[in-house]
């Protein structure tokens, strides 16, 4: 691994997703290899009798390597609530992930992990995903859904992730609500407020084109 980042979001569904799947295709763009992780995720289907995530798949299917399902989501829970709840019977434990995410260094330029919900969501009784951010000691990418409140949302987060010590590498707009009003208007006033790189704004997508995407992005 040369480079990495914790890609983390200022709720739960504001694009964390489709965001770090665009950071892989630009990347792959750019002649590197890439792969993924989301380590912790809710809301799972059975697949052959395991659980897994669909959020996790894309990640798996857009690394540039064959990586088994378990390694880039370690923790796949059924149950469509938080992480601390839905594993209360086998709670995310931080030592495996960080396992797990050495077993994937090596094998790819670029690691971009995925965290779940927003920056202090909890992933079991003491834990959240700031103290899973923290462990792995990753700059941050902020992915801020462009909708009514974000501004707040965006600052709240940012001051969050400033107190953990942890580097911000830029945030990246989606805009998730075509009906939002003055949505350049916000995005420059989030900008200011944030003092870090608006790394791209990712437009209103009914399906998603990771490629279109991807070219909206300057790191």
């Amino acid at each position: 691994m040369k480079v990495g980042y914790f890609i983390t979001g200022t709720d739960t569904d504001v694009g964390k997703t489709w965001a770090t799947v665009a950071l892989m295709r630009h990347f792959k763009n750019k002649g590197q290899t890439v792969a993924g992780m989301k380590p912790v995720a809710s809301g799972c289907t059975l697949k052959n009798g395991k659980p897994v995530n669909d959020d996790a798949l894309l990640i798996q299917a857009n690394a540039s390597v064959e990586l088994d399902y378990d390694l880039v989501n370690p923790y796949a829970y059924p149950l469509p609530v938080s992480p601390h709840l839905a594993g209360r019977n086998n709670p995310a434990n931080l030592d495996l992930i960080m396992v797990r995410f050495h077993e994937l260094k090596p094998q790819a330029d670029v690691i971009l992990v995925e965290g779940a919900g927003g920056w202090y969501s909890p992933i079991n009784d003491r834990q959240n995903i700031s103290d899973l951010a923290t462990s792995l000691a990753l700059p941050v990418i902020l992915v801020v859904a462009i909708r009514l409140g974000c501004i707040n949302h965006a600052v709240l987060t940012a001051e969050a992730i400033n107190r953990s010590a942890l580097p911000c590498a830029g945030w990246i707009a989606v805009c998730s609500d075509p009906a939002m009003k003055k949505i350049e208007e916000n995005i420059g006033r989030i900008h200011q407020e944030l003092h870090v790189p608006l790394l791209g704004v990712l437009p209103f997508l009914e399906k998603a084109d990771f490629d279109r995407m991807a070219e909206q992005l300057r790191l």
